[in-house]
Parts: structure tokens; C-alpha cells; sequence
């Protein structure tokens, strides 16, 4: 089995069969768009707006319309560096799929991890971007989520890391395994709440 690669940047994908498949390629961060639900969700466009200024992103949408839509919508908020990875047009369904999509053609999902890895081979590096490992179970444990308080513990903790404040868990818990760390996160944490 082929070494993950580190890349330089996150990935940002459409759903999250697309993220299982980048995810067999890759060790870095990927993160999904949720198709068209990236849109409406305020919070999410706010994280990839902090994340393509500060960092840069790859991103890699299906080779059909609706992936081609997705892609200039983003470029019409995002600000900052912004890689265009392309799947090549192959006829053809996904596994999971009973019918081709309209276009017939594979989605990102369709491909295998080594064909994905071969394509963004060219923005991997030595250092690479390491993606956090922080738990949701880890997450309750420390009371950021699911118990009393656990909000304003999560806008602390959000105000500490530099992050917008009314986060839900998840979207928190995503921008800390994406771009904040495992080190600055607990530093943060203990800072913030005055623990060993």
C-alpha cells in the first residue's frame, strides 16, 4: 500500500464519499462542502474563508456541471490561494450508485486512492499540513459539547483560538482538526480554562 501523502493545503471536496475516497490518498485535512448546503451554512463559508486566506486550499470538485458550478461559486467569496484539482472525464458510475449520474460521468468518489494521490502528488510536501485527531467523544469529555455550559465554554475556547464565536461542536471541532492543531488547541485549552 502507497504511503498517504502530506499535502501543503487542505482539500475541499463535495460530500462525504468523496472525502472516504481523498481520505485513502491522503493524510492532510479534507473537508466537505455538503454539495450545495455549502451555501446556506454561514459558519462553514466563514471557516473556508479564514482557511483559503491564511493557508490555501485544493479544491476538488466532480468533472460535471454541478462541480463546475460549485467551483466558481466559491471563488466568488473565497479570497487568498486557490488550487484547481481536476478528475479527468471518464465515463461511468459510482459503486454505490444504481444509475450514472446525468452527465455519465465518475465523480470524485469513482475514483481510486492512487489515482487521486497521483493528481495531487504535485502539492505534496516534506512538511506537509497534519491533520488534528481530536475526537468528538474527546471533545464531551473536556465539556466542549453535550453538557451544560458547553456552549460558552466553546465561545471561550473559539475567542482563545482566534475562531468566530458562536461555533456549534461540530463546526468547531472541524476548524480545530483542520487548521488549528492538536498543540495549539490544547495550549489554548488550558490557557482558557485554567487547567493542567
Amino acid at each position: 500500500m502507497e504511503e498517504k501523502l502530506k499535502l501543503r493545503y487542505p482539500v475541499v471536496v463535495e460530500g462525504k464519499y468523496d472525502k472516504a475516497r481523498v481520505c485513502e490518498a491522503v493524510s492532510s485535512a479534507v473537508i466537505t462542502l455538503d454539495g450545495f448546503g455549502i451555501f446556506k451554512n454561514n459558519e462553514k463559508k466563514a471557516l473556508l474563508k479564514r482557511l483559503c486566506s491564511e493557508k490555501g486550499i485544493i479544491i476538488l470538485t466532480d468533472s460535471d456541471k454541478a462541480g463546475a458550478f460549485i467551483r466558481a461559486r466559491l471563488k466568488d467569496f473565497l479570497k487568498g490561494d486557490i488550487f484547481n484539482v481536476y478528475t479527468p472525464c471518464v465515463k461511468g458510475k459510482e459503486h454505490r450508485k444504481e444509475h450514472a449520474s446525468a452527465e455519465g460521468l465518475l465523480g470524485v468518489e469513482g475514483f481510486s486512492g492512487s489515482d487521486l494521490r497521483a493528481l495531487l502528488a504535485p502539492f505534496a510536501s516534506e512538511g506537509g499540513t497534519e491533520v488534528s485527531h481530536i475526537s468528538k467523544a474527546e471533545f464531551y469529555e473536556l465539556g466542549l459539547s453535550g453538557g451544560s455550559g458547553s456552549s460558552e465554554m466553546r465561545r471561550a475556547l473559539a475567542g482563545e483560538l482566534g475562531l468566530p464565536s458562536g461555533l456549534t461542536a461540530n463546526a468547531l471541532l472541524e476548524a480545530i482538526n483542520t487548521f488549528i492543531g492538536e498543540k495549539e488547541f490544547y495550549d489554548a485549552y488550558k490557557r482558557c480554562f485554567d487547567v493542567e
